[in-house]
């Protein structure tokens, strides 16, 4: 079914105005022009304790690696951009290669009641992982518009797509798409044929209820992230997103570098903030360590505290 035609959608594909259609001759600048920093072949982790069980109230957020968080809640489990491949590339063989193993091992996760898909790009979107779940767990899986097709092919049963600012409720939880600046593209469809955007949950109602926002890919806009407040409220933790930024003449409307995810953090008006998009696949030129280094940095600039926005090691949690 194709959607109606809107703010960003053509009739044909999605959009965004500030996302410039990168092309070949600007892919071939990008690689000729800048030095990619050597990151380690291989991270080891340190060992972490399994994520707690939540008490009462309680969301405990689990960094996994890259995008991919667990969230556990009385109200159910939920993961978002679940890659537990060891490669973020449509083939086993070629593309990113992991730089350090899940925080958590497939075998490891909790019954996993819901995804949040945010967009089709392989590092976000992991179909043999996918599979996995649905074979596993059979969740709900919640996406933006048209990746039905996707789903449907990895064996998810039930599917829910939401276009920008649509909600859905599960398990008394409330999930709003909130918009992104950013694109899509897979082989086999066209570019920005599939919408993509980020997740806000509400937990609950009224006073007490507890929010969580998920960004998804997205360069900086400090529009839309005050808008994401003023629709869906500040949340108690935001998840954003701090690596995948260099060159930035290439990669700034798409990828928000630290300094710009501070500015996310203080724009959305988020109680706490975790890092993500990070260290797990190299994807751009900046080192492995940088986008944490550089967002300790663009902490101590603004007047951010680590509690407040902090970068975990995989496999650890955060208790709201």
């Amino acid at each position: 079914m194709t959607p109606p035609r809107s703010d960003h959608f053509n009739g044909k594909t999605f959009f965004h105005p500030r996302v410039d259609d990168k092309g070949l001759r600007d892919i071939l600048k990008w690689k000729l022009t800048s030095r990619a920093a050597r990151w380690p072949r291989a991270v080891e982790l340190a060992p972490q304790p399994p994520p707690p069980a939540p008490r009462g109230d309680e969301i405990v957020a689990t960094w996994i690696g890259h995008a991919t968080f667990l969230l556990q809640t009385a109200r159910g489990n939920f993961l978002t951009d679940p890659v537990f491949s060891e490669r973020a590339s449509p083939v086993p063989w070629a593309g990113p290669r992991r730089a350090h193993p899940p925080g958590v091992a497939f075998e490891a996760l909790p019954r996993i009641d819901a995804v949040l898909l945010s967009h089709d790009h392989y590092d976000h979107c992991d179909a043999p992982t996918l599979s996995r779940l649905a074979a596993a767990h059979d969740p709900v899986f919640i996406s933006p518009l048209r990746h039905h097709d996707l789903l449907t092919a990895a064996g998810a049963k039930k599917i829910v797509e939401l276009d920008w600012w649509e909600a859905h409720a599960e398990r008394d939880v409330a999930i709003t798409l909130t918009p992104s600046q950013h694109w899509s593209n897979r082989l086999g469809t066209p570019r920005n044929h599939r919408l993509w955007g980020g997740f806000f949950l509400r937990f609950g109602a009224g006073p007490a209820a507890r929010r969580v926002w998920f960004c998804g890919d997205s360069g900086y806009n400090g529009e839309t992230f005050r808008a994401v407040r003023l629709r869906c409220g500040a949340p108690d933790l935001a998840l954003i997103p701090i690596g995948a930024y260099e060159p930035r003449w290439f990669m700034a409307p798409m990828h928000m570098n630290p300094t710009e995810a501070i500015a996310t953090h203080r724009e959305v008006g988020a109680r706490w903030s975790v890092a993500m998009h990070w260290g797990t696949f190299q994807l751009t030129d900046e080192a492995r360590e940088a986008p944490r280094e550089a967002l300790a940095a663009a902490r101590q600039g603004a007047g951010v505290t680590e509690e407040e926005f902090r970068a975990l090691w995989p496999g650890a949690s955060f208790v709201i």
